[in-house]
């Protein structure tokens, strides 16, 4: 038999729920109350065997056990067998033993098994009381660790997800990833450098996740998001009382990112104060929280990324050499998609795979046009870019295969355009101006065949005819 008792929680009150087991009806009556003064929910149980089935009903932070069941048992050996199968059932809870006075040994074997900590019959309330409060604490503090080394694997797995690869062999795409192999087992600091879109946090996550930090935080900052007022408070912390909002202490990102990862994206767009304020920490390797005297050591690797072009980068006009410095440890350039246009068909190929499952219907195939189209695209917005046409693509096309015009690729900034033309059109060629003056409009107008054939003044049929002479 066991009783369960619930008791309206007050101020006075801690929230915790005991199981207080031992054969003593007594000792339970004395623990029932006692503990009922002090915590939200107390359950008592003479019989060990109801033990696994307690367990399975209820969600208890703290077990009192007793060493010895049944008359003339004294060796505690009963006690030790159930406090290992609790621990078998429950990991995380957290075990008190009841022992008679004078069973030091026992109680000491029991806490080499696992017990927390033990209760002497007779015991003295105010003992009582205080040991099971820090049981119920140290339990609430093995709850929020087990939640957070959740968290972290559920944030690992994300950032190892399909969405988080590096899709591509070309030349330029191996010749960066062997960078990246042969960087990312060490600690140096790296920085990445690309244009908008290209994948410099996907390279970031590489070095992270082939490198012996693996385990630990990977964490992001947008440098260019943070204001100037709060860059020290977000990055180092701060203490209660620091400043008008500082109501409590915070934990600032490089402490949050101890043991892992810390990637600063958009580094080339902190003013130089706060450039002088980054390169202290990199120097020391220790932050001091805003309204600290106190500095507190970090082991983290940096890893810094920015799209401003490096000769910009080496103007200290405009960035702190002495910074770069540190931060450049290893430099990782990435290159743009147009420059790496064998990389283009598998990155569409694989985020049609994805928006396909996403948006519930058959994988979507690209017809050869629009490969071509793909392929003769500039991408300006780089893989970002081209996984938006991709997706709007999956959503807007009526058929299994994907055409040109599904895609909505935007020809009309004249820089692109001109980097779309192989050729300058100098060959008086009748045919081969005919083509290039069809691919034009095709491109301008997206592929949209009706409005391209109203453009050349052609009817839908005559295009198609024009179009399969020129093998477009």
């Amino acid at each position: 038999m066991y009783d369960f008792e619930h008791y309206e929680n007050d101020q006075s009150m801690t929230t915790g729920n005991i199981l207080v087991v031992d054969d003593d009806e007594d000792i339970l009556t004395a623990s029932r109350l006692l503990l009922r003064r002090e915590f939200e929910h107390v359950a008592t149980c003479r019989d060990p065997q109801e033990i696994p089935k307690i367990l399975a009903d209820h969600d208890f932070d703290v077990v009192l056990l007793d060493m010895n069941f049944g008359p003339g048992e004294s060796s505690g050996k009963e006690g030790l067998i159930w406090l290992d199968k609790i621990l078998q059932i429950e990991p995380q809870i957290v075990v008190v033993m009841i022992t008679a006075h004078g069973s030091l040994n026992t109680a000491v074997e029991a806490m080499k098994r696992g017990a927390t900590d033990f209760i002497a019959k007779p015991w003295q309330n105010e003992k009582v009381v205080a040991t099971v409060s820090t049981a119920v604490q140290l339990r609430r503090s093995r709850k929020e660790t087990q939640t957070l080394r959740q968290t972290n694997e559920v944030l690992q797995k994300e950032a190892s997800s399909t969405d988080s690869q590096i899709i591509g062999d070309s030349a330029e795409s191996r010749k960066m990833m062997n960078i990246v192999a042969r960087a990312a087992p060490t600690d140096a600091n790296v920085l990445i450098l690309g244009e908008n879109g290209s994948g410099k946090e996907l390279i970031a996550r590489q070095l992270h996740q082939q490198s012996g930090r693996s385990d630990h935080v990977f964490l992001t900052i947008d440098m260019g998001s943070i204001s100037e007022s709060l860059f020290e408070s977000e990055l180092f912390g701060h203490k209660k009382g620091a400043f008008t909002d500082a109501g409590e202490d915070r934990l600032g990102r490089f402490q949050a990112a101890d043991g892992g990862t810390i990637f600063l994206d958009e580094i080339g767009n902190l003013p130089l104060n706060l450039q002088a304020k980054l390169m202290r920490v990199l120097e020391q390797r220790k932050v001091t929280p805003v309204g600290s005297d106190e500095s507190q050591d970090i082991d983290v690797r940096v890893v810094a990324a920015t799209n401003v072009p490096a000769a910009t980068l080496k103007d200290e006009d405009h960035f702190r050499q002495d910074l770069l410095f540190r931060l450049n440890t290893v430099e990782i350039t990435v290159p743009p998609l147009r420059d790496r246009k064998d990389d283009i068909l598998p990155i569409a190929m694989h985020y049609a795979a994805i928006y396909s499952q996403k948006y519930g219907g058959k994988t979507r195939t690209f017809s050869t046009a629009a490969e071509q189209a793909l392929q003769d695209y500039s991408w300006p917005g780089n893989i970002r870019a081209l996984r938006h046409a991709v997706e709007r693509a999956i959503i807007l096309s009526e058929s299994e295969i994907i055409e040109p015009a599904d895609l909505q690729l935007d020809y009309s900034d004249a820089s692109t355009e001109r980097q779309n033309v192989a050729v300058a059109p100098t060959i008086l060629n009748l045919d081969y101006l005919e083509k290039e003056t069809i691919q034009k409009a095709l491109r301008k107008h997206g592929f949209n065949i009706s409005r391209t054939a109203s453009e050349l003044g052609l009817t839908r049929a005559s295009l198609y005819r024009r179009m399969e002479k020129h093998d477009l």
